[in-house]
């Protein structure tokens, strides 16, 4: 009796939890937060990029990769997205997942980039080029650093940029060099203040361009040392330079490998489907219990939404990001746990028909399913970590990954309710009428052909 009392005021004590979590008086509750929707339902980009380590001292591997993690972190926060997900992927690959955001291929490429802002100098026929546009031929502006010849890009750019104006109000990009990039932009502003020649301004592959569409290459009428200003910007073209400039510099080069773009709208129609499918779905498994196994069934489908309860609170009070894939996990769950009350009152059925009272049967019945109920889950959660592993070595890994953890938390939870919550709904019919009526409470079995 003891025993009985303690589980009961623990299913109890979970439920309120669970309630509380699920539907917070205020939002100073755990568990404000709504269930985190993966890419699939809700929209946005899946990124995999591919870490050039190759210039990377051995051993500082992980390191380097922690150096992109944190460089992308402060680079995506310009682009408004409250939750991305930046994590490390096997050796050498990064994943950036933007909920809820569709960004451009050129944001893509431009998160990437080791320089944002590349300079360059006019050069003569003769010379390869590695940029053209309206204004000539161009090749990467260089200096001379402890010996060796050095590009002069915005990786020397100090992290203080702003926008700001003129006297006339011509919108202005303000930067610093620090003390590697001072020397450089001496030496090549020296060499091109001669002659009043054009410094050239290019974004990766492309001539930095002003809001007229023009190429934007300034006559150096000075020599800059310390500080510059780049014109002819409009105000928010300033505005997103000065941010990529101020946030995070990639040691090593990244190149992207995969990536995935699902709208929002399409994500909003597959939690609509997914919704109806997964009630629908339950639903049927719910009046199937019921008539089948009467009370039984009916308690089995009280349980079950006592675990719906238990597994959404878990979802939010762990920031779980629910996917497409992982709704199928969490519906596999619900058959995992409906197959265990199924073992149960097969066994109750047995216990009943040869005579045992209900009390007796719904003992007999927990205790002797419980092996096979612990066998089949404990070897589908094995299962589901063994995906969740493999969803961390490959490229598509979020739909893999999103399953096998819905799945594995959801089975756990089934196990609790099989178990727990159903026996615990049952036991009170114990001492009732019904108790003598035992067909209440399982389908009459067949003995030699004949109905017992």
């Amino acid at each position: 009796m003891r025993a009985n009392t303690w589980i009961f005021w623990l299913v109890l004590v979970v439920l309120l939890l669970a309630l509380l979590v699920d539907f917070p008086l205020d939002k100073g509750v755990l568990g404000h937060r709504g269930v985190r929707l993966g890419l699939d339902l809700q929209g946005g980009v899946h990124i995999v990029y591919r870490a050039d380590l190759s210039a990377v001292e051995p051993g500082t591997e992980s390191a380097a990769l922690d150096g992109v993690v944190a460089a992308l972190e402060d680079r995506v926060n310009p682009l408004g997205i409250t939750e991305p997900v930046i994590q490390k992927q096997g050796e050498d690959r990064v994943i950036v997942d933007l909920p809820g955001k569709a960004i451009s291929d050129t944001d893509k490429e431009r998160l990437s980039r080791v320089d944002i802002l590349k300079f360059g100098e006019l050069i003569s026929e003769n010379e390869t080029a590695t940029w053209e546009n309206s204004e000539g031929r161009w090749k990467p502006a260089t200096g001379l650093i402890n010996g060796e010849v050095t590009d002069l890009t915005s990786r020397y750019f100090k992290t203080n940029t702003y926008v700001g104006q003129d006297n006339l109000g011509q919108i202005e990009l303000h930067f610093e060099w620090d003390k590697e990039g001072s020397e450089l932009s001496q030496q090549i502003t020296t060499r091109l203040v001669v002659g009043n020649q054009p410094l050239g301004i290019f974004e990766g592959t492309e001539a930095l361009k002003g809001e007229d569409g023009q190429p934007i290459a300034p006559r150096v009428q000075a020599v800059i040392i310390e500080q510059g200003v780049i014109t002819g910007l409009s105000y928010n073209e300033a505005s997103r330079l000065s941010k990529h400039l101020n946030f995070g510099r990639l040691p090593v080069p990244l190149e992207i490998i995969y990536d995935q773009t699902i709208s929002p709208i399409l994500g909003a129609d597959f939690v609509e489907l997914s919704v109806k499918a997964g009630l629908l779905g339950i639903a049927a498994v719910m009046l199937f219990m019921i008539i089948y196994y009467r009370i039984s069934g009916l308690m089995t489908s009280l349980a079950l939404i006592y675990y719906g309860i238990v597994l959404l609170a878990i979802f939010k009070l762990f920031g779980v990001t629910l996917t497409l894939a992982g709704i199928g996990g969490f519906i596999l769950s619900v058959g995992m746990a409906i197959d265990a009350n199924v073992l149960i009152f097969e066994r109750m059925k047995e216990e009943l028909w040869v005579g045992q009272t209900l009390g007796a049967a719904i003992e007999a019945g927990f205790k002797r399913a419980w092996s096979a109920i612990w066998d089949s889950n404990i070897t589908t959660i094995l299962a589901g970590i063994i995906l969740y592993w493999l969803g961390s070595s490959i490229v598509a890994s979020a739909p893999l990954k999103g399953f096998a953890l819905t799945l594995i938390i959801g089975v756990a939870v089934s196990m609790f309710t099989a178990i727990m919550v159903t026996r615990t709904f049952i036991r009170p019919f114990v001492n009732t009428s019904f108790a003598r009526q035992k067909g209440l409470f399982a389908p009459y079995q067949k003995k030699e052909g004949k109905n017992v």
